[in-house]
């Protein structure tokens, strides 16, 4: 009885994902735990790992076609050993039915690769192994032998386009099907310019008191919590002061009522290896300084590795962009609906400013924020920024709740 790949449950609201890469094609041997596909839903890309040892011997959803949750897009032949699988030789994608077992047969792992290379049964080749196995060598003079070709079945037109990777009609373009996490982006963008009006204002910030303290206490910071504390956890609790003081930024639109939000679930947005994605630091307020830098870095990491959960992605109050990590001098950031606002953090560089009557050099950070002017006014939007500008400069003011 073949073991059934069903589409696990990635998060409450998903009711369908989209097949990404096969790691493995029909006749691979797999292991328990094993990555077997990727799937990709509007909110993150997670692996599917493999429910049993044994032989993949059906794919039954190609790579860019749609799957329910719970349907089945896989079978394994949970017994490594036991023989009649059939397979196809193809690529990831291809598909194949499990074939009738022969009486004794017992397909070596060799074996079953040479048969699903050569797409023939396993009830095709003689075994001469002990015990009745299927051996390497009785595998490759079955598929040797002559056999008459039988006639190709029509394949059932695919449920959607099978991603291009090029085209025919110009060897010099690159044609690449955006996945689902992309459109998913794409869409909530166009619809935060459709839906919202809204604006972005800046301020800048000089840098030199938090450069200053993170030079000073880095070594032991990172001897006590084994992490380096970076600016992101400084701007992280900046923000939270912030929204305090302008409850409107953390706030959203649902019909024709303002919902205020009594916490700060706090996204940082990521560039990931399937793309932007923006999981949540929940009750920021309460975290340590050493709590958010530690965060981010597993959110890092597991988003680089397409490991991050739905639930880790919803439910964000506001958000935090950091352009600065990839050179940017100002942008201006666009929001995440529901929310209504973000913050955009940019590269540190020096510039001369006036300062008590005197030109000096200063290491300066243009921030930006972007917020929907339905909810939030241009006062209250300079007043959010005027903020954070108070809390970079003179970080203490976190401690004496100044």
């Amino acid at each position: 009885m073949p073991t059934e790949i069903k589409v696990p449950s990635v998060g409450e609201s998903i009711s369908e994902v989209e097949i990404g890469d096969w790691r493995k094609k029909v006749g691979d041997p797999v292991t328990e735990g094993e990555t077997l596909a990727v799937l990709e839903s509007e909110k993150a890309t997670v692996d599917l790992p493999s429910p049993a040892s044994g032989i993949l011997t059906a794919i039954l959803k190609p790579t860019g076609q749609t799957a329910a949750v719970g349907e089945v897009i896989a079978l394994i032949d949970a017994s490594v050993l036991a023989g009649g699988t059939s397979t196809t030789s193809g690529t990831p994608g291809t598909t194949a039915a499990p074939a009738a077992p022969a009486a004794t047969d017992k397909v070596m792992p060799a074996a079953a690769r040479v048969l699903a290379e050569a797409g023939i049964p396993a009830s095709a080749a003689t075994p001469t192994g002990p015990g009745g196995r299927l051996l390497k060598e009785d595998a490759q003079r079955a598929a040797a032998a002559p056999v008459t070709p039988a006639k190709p079945a029509q394949p059932a037109p695919p449920s959607q386009p099978a991603p291009q990777t090029s085209s025919p009609a110009d060897p010099n373009v690159e044609i690449v099907r955006m996945s689902r996490l992309r459109r998913t982006v794409a869409a909530r963008l166009v619809q935060a310019k459709s839906d919202m009006a809204l604006l972005t204002t800046f301020n800048e910030v000089d840098m030199s008191t938090v450069m200053n303290l993170r030079k000073e206490v880095q070594e032991s910071f990172q001897a006590r919590h084994g992490i380096k504390l970076g600016f992101m956890s400084f701007f992280v609790k900046a923000v939270v002061e912030g929204l305090k003081l302008v409850p409107q930024l953390n706030a959203e639109i649902r019909g024709e009522d303002i919902v205020y939000k009594h916490f700060f679930d706090i996204g940082v947005a990521i560039g990931g290896g399937k793309g932007l994605v923006v999981p949540v630091l929940r009750n920021a307020e309460r975290l340590s300084f050493a709590g958010i830098e530690k965060a981010i870095v597993e959110f890092a990491g597991r988003a680089k590795d397409g490991k991050l959960m739905p639930a880790e992605l919803e439910g964000g109050s506001f958000t935090i962009s950091n352009g600065g990590v990839y050179g940017s001098l100002l942008s201006t950031p666009i929001v995440n609906p529901p929310q209504s606002g973000v913050l955009g953090m940019h590269t540190i560089q020096e510039r001369p400013i006036a300062l008590n009557g005197q030109v000096v050099i200063r290491p300066m950070m243009y921030i930006a924020l972007t917020y929907d002017h339905r909810i939030v006014d241009g006062k209250e939007a300079v007043t959010f920024l005027k903020r954070i500008k108070e809390v970079i400069e003179n970080p203490s003011r976190l401690l004496l709740e100044a």
